[in-house]
């Protein structure tokens, strides 16, 4: 009932009072899913070019680049075209930032995010309304492919709730409107786990919702508490890689297949699997993605095709992947991804037992860090961090101040560390970057599932 009320009533009220269309953006999308793959790639171009076009006259960044490079807008009669342009890096979006901005939307109120990714880089991003809520479709549309409707109440295993930081406007919001219970992966006791399981089993949601690693820590917990009352209509795991190992244990634990969902804070949703769980379909009405090199695997490249804001156009996101050649069984003509490799993050146990995700620490540690071109935390042991450092010229005595508070803070007054300064951070063997890494955690998670 309440469900329902929600979906018809409350939700469309609330879109109309803050003159957002991505309900009608997601019953849009919805309908032409299942269009034919050579019609979204006909749509996909058509936004592309006009993406291009806005870009080139309005940003630059892009005339100034694309002169250089020697292509213009009007080269690109094919989406394949886009090879010939240059690629963008973090590095770039963080030392041309301002640059980046469209002049079309300089002054104009829009949307910031702040982010450090998974590779420690902090970026500031602008995101223009219009593109906002058609993102906001688009992710809906997605959630629904779990099993889970719009409506339902969501459980989130995810770090800093975002509604907190709107005082009671933001707790009413939450309550009534997006129906959320959270468990905050930052200082993660087994108290706060206890709390959340019983709110989870006394709202049941229609959704469960999280970091891979969060969630196979709480499927830890439920299948050794022997608790097989939690069945939600679709579970979703995001922000990092989902091993097979996890998708197991958190499938035994819920009782319902695990939809792995792909994307970050710069453009949003990028993939995420539908019912068949055969690769990730692609974003196409929001995003346009390749990859970098002559094969169907290499460093993913993302142009997204609806923040006019702060275009990024074939923007390098850190990770690798693998284009699928075969279209879906399920009959959606959206592209696919085969699977997508990187961005990886271990817990940190603090000294005090408590836990801390990884992938939570990058949006809360790497961007208050005045100077910070990158940063990775390694954990050495239960009391001993090394904070390793790349540094702009801008970092001084300040910046390290706040690395000690931060410490202090996240981490608790036992934990020491020691700052390491690199002129690059290393990445994996594999290729991949890891912003946080810890030798302690695998032996503790284990213990949860012993």
């Amino acid at each position: 009932m309440l469900d329902a009320l929600n979906r018809h009533l409350v939700q469309p009220l609330i879109a109309a009072k803050r003159r957002s269309r991505h309900l009608r953006h997601y019953r849009h999308l919805s309908q032409t899913q299942f269009d034919p793959p050579e019609l979204v790639r006909a749509r996909q171009l058509s936004m592309l070019q006009v993406q291009l076009r806005h870009a080139f006259a309005t940003v630059p960044f892009y005339r100034r680049s694309w002169a250089a490079a020697g292509v213009h807008p009007d080269d690109v009669k094919s989406l394949d075209d886009l090879r010939h342009f240059p690629i963008v890096t973090k590095t770039d979006v963080r030392k041309h930032a301002a640059e980046m901005l469209s002049e079309a939307y300089r002054g104009k109120k829009l949307r910031t995010k702040t982010t450090s990714g998974s590779t420690g880089v902090p970026l500031v991003i602008q995101l223009d309304e219009r593109g906002a809520q058609w993102k906001a479709g688009c992710v809906l549309r997605a959630d629904e492919w779990s099993g889970w409707r719009l409506g339902q109440r969501v459980a989130k295993v995810w770090g800093n709730p975002e509604y907190r930081h709107f005082g009671l406007k933001g707790r009413l919001s939450n309550h009534f409107v997006d129906r959320a219970i959270y468990l905050d992966t930052i200082g993660l006791t087994d108290a706060r786990i206890r709390e959340f399981v019983a709110a989870v089993r006394r709202h049941r949601p229609g959704l469960v919702f999280g970091h891979a690693h969060s969630l196979y820590m709480l499927a830890c917990v439920l299948n050794k508490s022997g608790i097989t009352d939690i069945r939600p209509n679709g579970c979703i795991s995001t922000a990092m890689p989902l091993h097979d190992y996890q998708r197991k244990a958190i499938e035994q634990a819920l009782g319902v297949p695990v939809t792995n969902r792909y994307g970050c804070e710069e453009v949003s949703l990028i993939a995420c699997q539908c019912e068949r769980h055969k690769g990730l379909h692609v974003a196409a009405e929001s995003v346009y993605v390749e990859v970098k090199g002559e094969g169907l695997t290499g460093p993913l490249l993302v142009t997204d095709l609806s923040n006019f804001a702060m275009p990024l156009i074939r923007y390098q996101i850190g990770d690798v992947a693998t284009l699928s050649g075969t279209p879906c069984e399920c009959g959606r003509g959206l592209p696919l991804l085969e699977k997508v490799e990187g961005r990886d993050a271990d817990y940190v146990v603090t000294p005090s037992g408590s836990l801390i995700s990884g992938i939570s620490l990058t949006e809360n540690f790497a961007v208050l860090i005045k100077g910070a071109a990158q940063v990775q935390l390694i954990q050495e042991t239960l009391t001993h961090l090394r904070v390793r450092m790349v540094r702009d010229p801008i970092f001084d005595a300040e910046s390290e101040r706040q690395v000690r508070e931060l410490v202090l803070k996240t981490f608790g007054p036992t934990m020491t560390y020691d700052l390491e300064y690199l002129d690059v951070i290393p990445q994996e063997p594999s290729g991949k970057y890891r912003f946080c890494v810890s030798k302690v955690s695998a032996e503790y998670l284990k213990g949860l599932s012993a």
